[in-house]
C-alpha cells in the first residue's frame, strides 16, 4: 500500500547521463577530427597576421596539423573520457572522475564558443558545443543534482575539471606524436 502523499525519489537515468558524456564526446570529437586538418590549412596563417603577438610556436604546431596524428590523439583522449564514463556508470553519477571530467566537458565547450569569437569565424568542434556538448553537460548536472548526487561545485572544483580536460589532452596529444613519429607508423614509400 503506498501512500500518494510521500513524494518518490526521482530515478535517474544513469546510462544516459553516464555514458551519455562518451556518446557526446564522440560526437563532438567527430566534427574536430572531420575539419581540423582543412581549417589548420586554410585559416592558421590569416589568424597569425590577426595576431602576431603569439607565440611562433604556436602558430607553427597549428600550422602543421597531421590529421592521422590528430585522430590518433582523439583516440586517446576517448580512452580516458570512456574510463570517466564507465566510472560514473559504476558509481550511480557519484564518482568523483565521472563529474570532473563533465565538468571538463561542458568548460572544453564554452572554451570552443570563446576560440571562435576570438577568431571572429569557424573553428573545430564549434558546431557541436552549443548544440550538443553544453546542453549534455547542463542535462546531465541537473539530472545528478535532482538525484542528489552531483557533488557541491565550487570554483575549485571547475577548474579541476578544466585543468584534468587541459591534462588529458595534452597527454593525448603527446602519446599520438609519439606513436606516430614511430618507424613503423610511417607509410611506405
Amino acid at each position: 500500500m503506498s501512500d500518494s502523499s510521500i513524494p518518490e525519489t526521482p530515478v535517474m537515468p544513469v546510462g544516459a547521463v553516464t555514458l551519455g558524456l562518451l556518446a557526446a564526446w564522440t560526437v563532438h570529437d567527430l566534427e574536430e577530427v572531420a575539419t581540423m586538418a582543412r581549417w589548420s590549412r586554410t585559416r592558421v596563417s590569416a589568424l597569425r597576421r590577426r595576431h602576431p603577438h603569439l607565440p611562433d610556436r604556436i602558430w607553427r604546431r597549428l600550422e602543421d596539423v597531421d590529421g592521422r596524428e590528430f585522430a590518433t590523439a582523439v583516440g586517446f583522449m576517448g580512452l580516458v573520457v570512456a574510463a570517466a564514463a564507465a566510472d560514473g556508470y559504476r558509481t550511480g553519477g557519484r564518482s568523483a572522475f565521472y563529474q570532473d571530467s563533465l565538468n571538463g566537458f561542458g568548460l572544453h565547450g564554452l572554451v570552443h564558443l570563446a576560440q571562435a569569437a576570438a577568431t571572429r569565424g569557424y573553428t573545430p568542434g564549434v558546431v557541436t558545443s552549443p548544440l550538443l556538448v553544453v546542453p549534455f553537460t547542463l542535462w546531465a548536472r541537473g539530472r545528478l543534482r535532482r538525484a542528489g548526487v552531483l557533488r557541491p561545485t565550487r570554483p575549485r572544483d571547475l577548474a579541476r575539471g578544466l585543468a584534468l580536460a587541459g591534462a588529458a589532452t595534452v597527454a593525448a596529444h603527446a602519446a599520438a606524436r609519439r606513436i606516430r613519429s614511430h618507424p613503423l607508423a610511417r607509410p611506405a614509400r
